[in-house]
């Protein structure tokens, strides 16, 4: 059996992340994101992949192919974005069979695929789809659902007009002639739903339901979760590199991955689950702690403090805290740098996205900071905040609102001096 995975795309939600490269190259414990989802449709016994990327071949170029050799991996670009049906007609001509369709946020694929083959195999079924009950049908595609067979599916359904409250998970096993529906539908955004229809409607269509949490990678806040099942299932108890240096004061407890030439200096603390990558350094007294996932080629600096965050490539920080925050590659992050995660009133942190605030269902979030940003000291950051790639914070900011790419931001500050009566 085959799998698609589509890697086309703007991720233009997933924003600072998303500056100059694909939310799949996003890393969490060593891998990008599509790895870790390769990594799971190989666990479920598929070893041909056909990957879908856009016209600046990113995904091609950011993977580790070494990595995946016992894989064949064949790569298809689509050159424009127009919608999931287009792109998935793009892989046609490597197709020979019955195929899987997913995004690269699967990174928990074997979970579905499995049940989702035994069902195939009991009911002689065409096509399988995963189903999960939702309390608002109107966000998500919704399947009007006989038994265990699709028969409809509305897309975004208004309130009242459901045909039930089991919306469609995006992960698909497709037969080999769903391209001939695909062909019978008129394009627009919803060409793909429409040629499901045509699937349900003329054949066997069955859903396997289930009551997992499904990650949809929508927000670069996403990753959290995603870290999280990452460690907990990959980093199971202590594992030091030999190359790894730890003083004899450091303490390291629990499930921690530590990678090749660490160093963790005197006093340091780190509590799993953690992964910290290779040739990083853990500066004297500093504290990193609960589900953290640090780069490789990082720098966490005396008297940090990094709780529940990810940090990429090549990021410096000094001292600090940083809490439930997200730093991309090669930033630097200058002492004395403070990241609000929790509002005073205890409230969900609210974050602005394409210019409208978002609910994100976090009770924690700190920072969320884009590729090669210079932060200066003393900074302040509210809860919920996004600062975009190659900017400057100036010293002392307090940063209240998002920060675009490319910017200068920075609070200003009078100096008065007077002599002394």
């Amino acid at each position: 059996m085959q799998a698609v995975i589509l890697v086309a795309g703007e991720s233009s939600r997933f924003w600072p992340l998303s500056d100059g490269r694909h939310k799949a190259l996003s890393k969490v414990a060593g891998k990008p994101l599509l790895e870790w989802t390769l990594h799971s449709v190989k666990k479920a016994g598929i070893k041909d992949i056909i990957i879908v990327e856009g016209p600046d071949k990113a995904a091609e170029k950011g993977m580790n192919l070494k990595c995946n050799s016992d894989m064949r991996i064949r790569f298809v670009v689509q050159e424009k974005p127009l919608g999931m049906g287009n792109a998935i007609m793009h892989a046609e001509k490597y197709i020979n069979g019955d195929f899987f369709v997913l995004n690269p946020n699967h990174y928990d694929a074997d979970f579905y695929i499995a049940p989702m083959i035994e069902k195939q195999r009991e009911t002689k079924a065409q096509a399988v789809l995963v189903g999960k009950k939702t309390e608002t049908p109107k966000k998500y595609g919704i399947l009007s659902i006989e038994g265990d067979r699709a028969r409809d599916l509305i897309e975004k359904p208004k309130t009242g007009t459901e045909p039930s409250d089991v919306r469609i998970v995006g992960i698909y096993l497709l037969p080999k002639n769903f391209f001939e529906y695909y062909r019978r539908a008129k394009e627009h955004t919803y060409a793909y739903e429409d040629a499901l229809r045509f699937c349900m409607k003329e054949a066997d269509v069955r859903v396997v339901m289930t009551a997992k949490k499904t990650s949809t990678m929508k927000y670069p806040w996403d990753l959290f979760d995603m870290a999280k099942d990452v460690m907990e299932k990959n980093i199971r108890s202590k594992c030091i590199a030999s190359s790894a240096k730890i003083a004899k004061s450091a303490i390291i407890e629990g499930a921690v991955k530590v990678g090749e030439n660490v160093r963790v200096l005197e006093n340091a603390v780190i509590k799993g689950p953690c992964y910290i990558g290779d040739n990083t350094l853990i500066g004297n007294n500093a504290i990193v702690r609960d589900f953290c996932s640090i780069g490789n080629d990082c720098i966490i600096g005396a008297n940090a403090e990094v709780a529940r965050s990810i940090i990429g490539d090549g990021t410096h920080t000094h001292s600090g805290f940083i809490g439930d925050s997200i730093i991309g590659d090669n930033c630097r992050i200058g002492a004395g740098f403070i990241t609000a995660n929790v509002r005073i009133d205890r409230k969900n942190v609210k974050s602005a996205v394409k210019g409208e605030k978002v609910d994100t269902g976090l009770k924690s979030l700190g920072i969320i900071i884009g590729h090669n940003t210079n932060i200066g000291i003393g900074v302040q950051a509210m809860p919920g905040i996004m600062v975009g790639s190659n900017c400057i914070v100036g010293p002392g900011s307090l940063v209240l609102e998002n920060v675009e790419g490319d910017t200068k931001y920075y609070s200003k500050f009078k100096s008065v001096v007077k002599k002394r009566e």
